[in-house]
């Protein structure tokens, strides 16, 4: 899963931040088209505000730019837990693309922007899955349910292919700029790793091959490489937590730093160093710089986009939002970078989808 649920974290990171001085901006938020622009955001101009309420995350472009897709939990579009939706940016009214059944995630368009994969657990059953119970010791903790798979389906919601069946988890399946191949994350070895096929589901290749969680993998521009957010548990006490907490289907993603490699697997390097829950990278579109949420300042639910150079250093600050950010996009020409927010939306707690030109 590659999304923190809004609704576990406050009692998990706010505890563990409480006693920790947030380093924020305490400007006067700048108003532009019902959204929130923080002046010290000097990356980001026009900013829009693109959903009003509900659980949006995760969208994504599709490859002529026109296009986003995402998953969304709303009451008023009556989801229980996230399902599908894509829209075209000009009018932005959401169609379920998902079956409406089960839980889904990690949405992608695939090449020709006709079909869409996403992983889902309905085969399942039509129910969303049950969440983790809560833990005695409060720590938080993201379900790896075992019925995700990977499927394509085409713009009326009609599934096309199934990329997937090993028994496990099979999601957080991303597309290759060059159109050739998914990235995606799988627990058929016993472990977290990334894998590659092709985007028939053909020529299924292992990546990672570490100990601990590799996950929310992303292409860079020219396909050769790629950028992914993973757990290294290192002594006994934390490799033995990590594999109890993996037999029950779950995961602590607490402690997360952002690597990259070939998409081979070769070449592998630690890019960040930072502590806390570093995740949900991106590279620019030059292929010069990777975008990241990262709550290291806070090490509690206060977490912001940040930037770095590939190699990690040049580290800079992105979003000043005094609650959260994350899973930043950049559109295919680099002109624009979508996002997940909490800006603006008061006491809801809604997490919304926030878009705004770059400006490098």
């Amino acid at each position: 899963m590659k999304k923190i649920s809004l609704l576990l974290l406050p009692a998990v990171f706010l505890v563990a931040g409480a006693m920790t001085k947030v380093k924020h901006s305490n400007q006067k938020p700048v108003e532009e088209d019902s959204a929130v622009h923080y002046p010290m955001e000097k990356h980001l101009k026009n900013i829009k505000q693109l959903t009003f309420g509900g659980d949006n995350a995760e969208a994504y472009f599709s490859f002529d730019d026109t296009r986003v897709v995402f998953q969304a939990t709303n009451e008023k579009w009556n989801t229980t837990c996230d399902q599908i939706y894509y829209a075209s940016f000009d009018t932005f009214s959401p169609t379920l693309i998902s079956t409406g059944n089960g839980r889904t995630t990690c949405s992608y368009f695939l090449p020709g922007d006709t079909t869409i994969l996403y992983a889902s657990t309905h085969l399942a059953g039509s129910e969303c899955p049950p969440k983790p119970a809560p833990r005695e010791d409060h720590k938080y903790v993201w379900p790896i349910y075992d019925s995700f798979d990977i499927f394509v389906a085409d713009l009326h919601g009609n599934i096309v292919n199934q990329l997937t069946s090993m028994p496990g988890y099979d999601a957080e399946a991303t597309v290759s700029p060059k159109g050739d191949k998914i990235v995606f994350t799988s627990t058929r070895n016993g472990d977290l790793d990334l894998y590659t096929m092709n985007i028939d589901g053909s020529d299924v290749r292992q990546v990672t091959t570490e100990l601990g969680y590799d996950g929310g993998a992303f292409f860079s521009p020219d396909g050769k490489k790629l950028v992914f957010r993973a757990s290294r548990p290192k002594t006994d006490e934390e490799i033995k937590i990590y594999k109890d907490l993996l037999e029950k289907d779950l995961v602590m993603p607490t402690d997360m730093e952002i690597y990259t490699c070939n998409v081979d697997g070769s070449d592998l390097k630690q890019i960040t160093h930072l502590g806390g829950a570093n995740w949900a990278p991106y590279y620019t579109s030059d292929g010069k710089k990777i975008v990241f949420s990262s709550n290291h300042v806070s090490k509690g639910y206060h977490f912001n986009l940040w930037m770095c150079n590939t190699d990690g250093t040049g580290l800079e600050q992105v979003t000043y939002d005094p609650t959260f950010d994350a899973f930043p996009v950049f559109s295919r020409d680099g002109k624009r970078l979508i996002w997940s927010s909490n800006r603006n939306c008061g006491k809801a707690h809604a997490l919304n989808l926030f878009i705004g030109e770059w400006k490098n």
